[in-house]
């Protein structure tokens, strides 16, 4: 199920029920899983490895060197999992030898037009590029994070799980799981409470997470006297233990709240 006009280096694995269409590049190093799917135009470099069921579209680019000064051409990697949905001109590059070496997209992503993934990020599963999406360098991302179109986030930055990005927002600094984000320079607006549902979390964890974020951010107190009293009187939910956690665990600011009855920053 090869196009006569796809060029297949020698050296590439390619698996089961493998359809690659006309025009498409695959290099050397690159392995294919089991029925995936190569549209058209598509070019696959570097060492690369593309998950069981991933349908990948024209013009997408997947593999190429880090756009790094720091790379110095050694053999990292690009990894993609699982049944992800790669749209048209969407970039992923492999990762550098000073972060880790490796790029790496979890399952079930949905990736739109004209994304970019860049060196050494790590995404989770089940993660929504909206269009023109934009990660940085060394960015992780939580599983079922929804980024809204033209949504960029600055290198180095988290995005927690099941947070909510909001198109043409800039996220300069880590997400809360959980969160919305929203503006240019971004703010957390609230939480992701259509998200959650979806999930089928309950009213119950649901609210447990609303009184967290609302003693986190417009509670009484130093910021880390507020972590360690959500940390008591909520330690049984699972979901604000992830938050609670995902705080500790942080080296770089968190985005902030924006104030109550406030219109969020720069929206």
């Amino acid at each position: 199920m090869i196009d006569p006009s796809a060029r297949i280096e020698p050296g590439a694995r390619i698996g089961i029920d493998v359809s690659i269409g006309p025009y498409c590049t695959v290099g050397p190093h690159v392995t294919i899983g089991d029925g995936c799917r190569l549209v058209s135009h598509v070019s696959l470099s570097g060492h690369t490895a593309i998950g069981p069921r991933t349908v990948i579209f024209p013009f997408a680019s997947l593999g190429a060197p880090p756009q790094s000064v720091k790379y110095r051409g050694g053999p990292t990697r690009l990894l993609v999992g699982a049944d992800c949905d790669i749209r048209e001109g969407v970039t992923m590059n492999i990762g550098t030898e000073d972060g880790g070496g490796i790029t790496e997209i979890g399952d079930k992503c949905f990736v739109m037009v004209s994304s970019h993934v860049g060196h050494d990020c790590k995404v989770g599963n089940n993660v929504i590029f909206a269009n023109n999406t934009v990660l940085g360098g060394h960015v992780t991302v939580g599983d079922h994070v929804v980024f809204g179109g033209n949504s960029a986030v600055v290198q180095f930055a988290r995005v927690g799980e099941g947070a909510m990005i909001v198109g043409l927002s800039g996220v300069r600094a880590d997400i809360i799981p959980y969160a919305m984000a929203q503006g240019p320079l971004a703010t957390l607006v609230g939480l992701n409470v259509v998200g959650m549902r979806r999930r089928g979390i309950t009213k119950a964890e649901i609210r447990h997470v609303r009184a967290a974020y609302e003693m986190l951010f417009f509670g009484e107190g130093e910021f880390r006297g507020r972590v360690d009293r959500v940390a008591a009187e909520y330690g049984g939910s699972p979901l604000v233990t992830k938050i609670v956690d995902f705080i500790r665990t942080g080296k770089r600011a968190l985005t902030p709240a924006s104030k109550r009855g406030e219109a969020p920053e720069d929206a």
